[in-house]
């Protein structure tokens, strides 16, 4: 049993092995370390979280949609004859909305999130526009700390992740602005944490249960259980033993119906996620040795996760529109009332609200499959993880004098643009995972990269479509994971010499202070902080950056 919990689960760690630091002690560096990069990473999100004090890039949608939901429970459109809404909800005057519905194209949990925010500050404050973005942002970071935790057990490597996803220049922007892919990265990323504990909860149980259920179906004679009458009772005995009740399972369910209620995106997170989980118990039930293990996963464990998660992420989503179906006001809220359905069909048993939900969702659809307009700053995936095309937005050009400039020209911006650091070295990382993940069969790599595949290579269907990179923000996290996979080989195992482990570390810590440095000198084109015209040139190395 000791053999197949380390087949399953890993070593059990010596309590006494001065080559390598107690769990305990690794654990305690790990949990201080993740919080104080959590601190110094949320500060800095706060930081003049309220400039710039006016509404940039898309928040001009977002931020008003927040208000009417958080005002109205439903999106209304700005009131007739109002020239600059903008600059009115800016001024402290929100009351900018009409009585019409608004045709929004995303569902509305991002919207709520950013409501708290503002109805924690009012309105009329730039704060409050961000600061839900800000939380999140800030939280994600120990959550990418605790997920790097889990994989790989070293307080090292923890911190690392932690510390690179808080100097990412893409995630740091878009935690400072009220857009929604924020919203979408945390509840997928809260999504994975919940499948991680599960597959260890999941692992557990079987670790447990192996002995018993083999005695009581192959063990001798008298402890032996009667074999069962039926074909189905007698081909189910070499399947293994059940693993009950998969709560993580059903909360990563709700939280990836979150996720999907924030951006429709968050499907391929839900397919990606479903398919992993799966396999990890296929593979656990192939390593503790039951004869027909993939037939077992199936019906044991792959059709309950489907059921446990996939009806829960609907009823979620559905859940959602709760504002939709309270009020009577919103976009095709009685459409069903004006288009009954035929007497006897099927769509007859469906309820008016449920019907009307579906329409608008068709046209929803119709608009993001017919989105295609040029536009200075939208990029094509291929191009993503290379920064080739960052998001601009902000920037104002004050002259001498303005804004406290002090050269003859200065420059105020704010762009997505990830540290290059983890970007470039994590597209090579993508490689190297890959092949750990193939070949190595590394369930840590496969791990890092599904988050990538549900997040990125989804939108290579699209590349006609206007798409940006800031869209990019839903996988960084695993971007951040797939860099500390090779971190952890560079690193090596707790079976190499101390030496090797001593070199190995500095390495990892200089990468780590590399992609520090690279986001402290970036700082004031993430921050709209006035520099002078040259000093921004300095920064921008590409013509595409700008």
């Amino acid at each position: 049993m000791e053999s197949l919990r380390a087949r399953l689960l890993g070593p059990a760690p010596a309590a006494h092995d001065h080559e390598r630091v107690g769990t305990a002690r690794q654990r305690r560096i790990a949990t201080w370390g993740i919080l104080l990069v959590t601190l110094v990473g949320g500060a800095l999100r706060l930081w003049r979280l309220g400039h710039p004090d006016r509404l940039v890039f898309d928040e001009t949608y977002y931020v008003k949609q927040a208000w009417s939901l958080i005002r109205y429970g439903h999106e209304r459109e700005i009131r007739e004859g109002l020239e600059d809404p903008d600059a009115l909800f800016t001024n402290g005057d929100p009351d900018v909305f009409g009585g019409q519905p608004d045709l929004v194209v995303h569902p509305p949990v991002g919207k709520w999130m950013i409501g708290l925010g503002e109805l924690v500050t009012g309105p009329e404050s730039a704060l409050g526009w961000r600061l839900s973005s800000a939380t999140v942002g800030t939280l994600s970071i120990a959550l990418l700390g605790v997920v790097a935790w889990l994989i790989w057990r070293n307080a090292l490597l923890a911190i690392s992740a932690a510390t690179l996803l808080a100097v990412d220049g893409h995630h740091f922007a878009q935690s400072r602005i009220g857009l929604l892919d924020i919203f979408l990265m945390w509840w997928v990323l809260v999504a994975f944490l919940l499948l991680l504990l599960d597959r260890e909860q999941g692992r557990r149980r079987l670790a447990q249960r192996w002995g018993p259920w083999w005695e009581r179906t192959h063990g001798p004679a008298a402890a032996r259980s009667p074999v069962p009458r039926t074909p189905w009772g007698r081909w189910r005995r070499w399947w293994g033993p059940s693993l009950g009740m998969r709560w993580w399972r059903l909360a990563a369910g709700i939280s990836l119906g979150l996720a999907v209620g924030t951006k429709w995106s968050g499907l391929y997170f839900l397919a990606v996620f479903g398919l992993m989980t799966f396999f990890w118990d296929l593979g656990a039930r192939r390593a503790a040795g039951a004869r027909d293990w993939a037939v077992g996963a199936v019906v044991r464990d792959g059709i309950p996760a489907f059921l446990l998660m996939v009806p829960t992420s609907v009823l979620t989503y559905v859940a959602t529109w709760a504002g939709w179906f309270l009020t009577d006001g919103g976009w095709k809220r009685q459409w069903a009332v004006d288009n009954p359905a035929p007497s006897g069909s099927p769509a007859a048993l469906v309820p008016d609200p449920l019907r009307s939900l579906w329409a608008y969702h068709q046209e929803q659809w119709n608009f993001h499959v017919g989105l295609q307009n040029e536009h200075a700053w939208s990029s094509n995936p291929w191009s993503w993880t290379v920064q080739w095309r960052p998001t601009l937005f902000y920037a104002d050009w004050p002259e001498q004098g303005e804004k406290g400039c002090e050269a003859a020209r200065c420059v105020e911006y704010i762009a997505s643009l990830g540290n290059v650091v983890l970007w470039w070295g994590g597209t090579l990382a993508l490689l190297v995972a890959l092949f750990c993940w193939l070949l190595g069969r590394d369930w840590r790599a496969g791990a890092a990269l599904s988050g990538i595949a549900a997040g990125w290579l989804p939108w290579f269907l699209y590349q006609t479509r206007t798409i940006y990179s800031f869209y990019a923000i839903a996988f960084v996290p695993w971007l951040v994971l797939v860099v500390v996979t090779c971190l952890a080989l560079v690193l090596g195992t707790d079976r190499a010499s101390p030496r090797r482990r001593r070199w190995g570390a500095v390495v990892v810590v200089g990468y780590v202070t590399l992609a520090v440095a690279f986001f402290v000198w970036y700082w004031p084109v993430h921050t709209a902080i006035v520099i002078p015209r040259d000093q921004w040139d300095l920064r921008m190395w590409f013509d595409f950056w700008t």
